[in-house]
């Protein structure tokens, strides 16, 4: 092991120097999957250039030149705006209330076993129906504003975080609690030492599977019935066979989705890191 390490490194290398090596190395790395992702992005901007209208239908695929300029009239434009406020709203709202829906109802029925032995089935069979299948009662029930599109997100989101939160709490060592009672601790240092701990990752991931499905259940929302939204554009846009404009919502509701997916995953870091997890994260995603 020491001969085929000192036969990469080099003999007359210092620590820094294989540092340097390393991020050198490191950043190669980088710039090479850089350039290959630009690359093959290029390359089927290209392809889909030539391809349509020889080989695929314009009408369905549109091109690439159109949709730049589809997306640039939805972002310069006031109702461009007030489609992507309305969605982005109804989809923070429904998010945020589904996480804490869904966190207060895993915690209590991972902590109250006999509640959760009752309740948990009950919860998986709500589950099992398709939201998009329930949709239409949240509109009978709420009406075509943005509130039947929040609870659509929340139940989406919410069964989520309850899962997760419900059998991390399965996951929590007893018998550490137990030490740590035995050695003179006291609630609060179970709950800060093995709980919160033991719940950190699965909350933050359950955070990042619920960001998409808030989206789906907006957007589904507003396909069956609103008057404005993204999910309302795509809709209009497909009826009048806009196809540029159909693909200029598609790439907001993406960058949306990054964004969303950005934030969480920098809180998931700068949380696990104080926690003294950020090791183990990273050791879970990879």
């Amino acid at each position: 092991m020491l001969t085929a390490t000192s036969s990469v490194v080099g003999k007359g290398d210092t620590p820094p120097a294989v540092a340097r090596k390393k991020k050198a190395g490191n950043l190669r790395e980088s710039a090479l999957v850089v350039g290959l992702r630009t690359g093959v992005i290029v390359l089927v901007l290209v392809l889909w250039q030539v391809m349509s209208g020889p080989v695929l239908p314009e009408y369905a695929v549109s091109k690439p030149t159109s949709v730049a300029v589809a997306v640039w009239d939805l972002l310069t434009s006031s109702a461009g705006w007030t489609n992507i406020e309305t969605t982005a709203v109804e989809v923070a709202a429904g998010f945020v209330i589904g996480v804490a829906i869904g966190s207060v109802m895993g915690v209590l029925l991972g902590t109250f076993k006999l509640a959760g032995r009752v309740l948990e089935p009950l919860a998986a069979a709500f589950n099992g129906i398709p939201k998009i299948a329930i949709a239409p009662l949240f509109v009978l029930f709420f009406g075509l504003g943005e509130y039947s599109k929040i609870a659509i997100a929340v139940t989406g989101v919410a069964f989520i975080m309850f899962y997760n939160l419900y059998l991390g709490l399965r996951l929590v060592d007893r018998e550490l609690n137990e030490i740590i009672r035995v050695m003179g601790g006291r609630g609060r240092h179970v709950l800060t030492y093995v709980t919160i701990p033991t719940l950190a990752p699965p909350f933050f991931a359950g955070l990042k599977a619920g960001g998409p499905l808030a989206i789906l259940g907006v957007i589904g929302g507003e396909f069956i019935a609103s008057f404005n939204g993204l999910g309302h554009l795509l809709f209009t846009d497909a009826m009048a066979l806009d196809s540029a404009g159909v693909f200029a919502g598609l790439i907001v509701l993406v960058a949306m989705s990054l964004i969303l997916n950005s934030l969480l995953t920098q809180l998931d870091n700068y949380v696990l890191k104080r926690l003294g997890l950020g090791k183990r994260a990273g050791q879970a995603q990879v």
